[in-house]
């Protein structure tokens, strides 16, 4: 994708902040599940971006949180949106939550945006072309003793049955790093990796829109991300993600398979 065309999708997700601003007047909240919800606000940005994408880009379908998603074939382009990453946040007025979206092609994810409205931060990445925050490049931390590190950790509230399995995990994390962050938002954990605020995160069973559009942006940032046994992410179904700084890539996967 050319810088233009990148340009344009850019300017497209900066102008939902005013379409947030004006949604979360009157927000409205419905209950997919436990502690799984969507709003207004993800559905209108969810519209706007759909009706704007396929102005501009056709040929290249929708693949979205609020939406049926069914017959994808990994060898089409699709862009990959969650309209509000951390809607929970959203709701409580946390000021952690992020439009994220990513352009799938070829089998892999080329393109990512993550756009936090309240703090005005924009994070982006290009294939080959390096990783940036609001303009300015990003890298990861080079933090050499992981005993010094930052984690930020996914508890998987839709799905709390994995609670017994995965706080051991999280146990065994904590005790051999500096402390743990959890912010409600895997675009926004992940991009912070990607900018040297925290050196991991790592959640169970995100789904594509969660995960794509900072995957791109943490490896151009020179970062890594696989699943917890070091696969390379299917970008069209769910995954357990680990996003790290390479050098603590070895230590994390010994530490979540123990």
């Amino acid at each position: 994708m050319n810088k233009e065309n990148q340009s344009k999708i850019i300017e497209l997700v900066r102008q939902t902040k005013p379409l947030i601003f004006q949604e979360m007047t009157h927000e409205k909240v419905t209950e997919k599940g436990a502690a799984d919800y969507v709003t207004n606000v993800d559905v209108a940005v969810q519209k706007y971006l759909k009706e704007a994408l396929g102005n501009e880009f056709p040929d290249i379908a929708l693949i979205a949180e609020e939406k049926e998603n069914l017959g994808l074939d990994p060898d089409k382009s699709y862009w990959i949106l969650d309209p509000i990453d951390g809607t929970t946040n959203l709701i409580r007025d946390y000021h952690l939550s992020a439009v994220s979206l990513g352009l799938y092609e070829n089998g892999e994810i080329t393109f990512g945006v993550v756009y936090n409205p309240f703090t005005e931060e924009l994070f982006y990445g290009a294939k080959g072309e390096g990783a940036y925050l609001n303009g300015a490049p990003i890298q990861v931390s080079n933090q050499p003793e992981f005993k010094d590190a930052v984690v930020s950790f996914g508890s998987s509230p839709y799905e709390k049955n994995r609670a017994k399995e995965l706080f051991p995990i999280f146990y065994n994390i904590f005790m051999n790093c500096a402390d743990f962050r959890r912010t409600g938002s895997a675009a926004l954990d992940i991009c912070y990796v990607a900018c040297g605020r925290q050196h991991a995160y790592l959640e169970q069973n995100l789904k594509p829109w969660d995960y794509s559009g900072a995957s791109i942006i943490l490896r151009e940032a020179g970062g890594v991300i696989t699943d917890w046994g070091n696969k390379e992410l299917p970008y069209l179904s769910n995954s357990d993600i680990l996003a790290c700084v390479p050098q603590f890539r070895e230590i994390l996967l010994k530490l979540i398979n123990a």
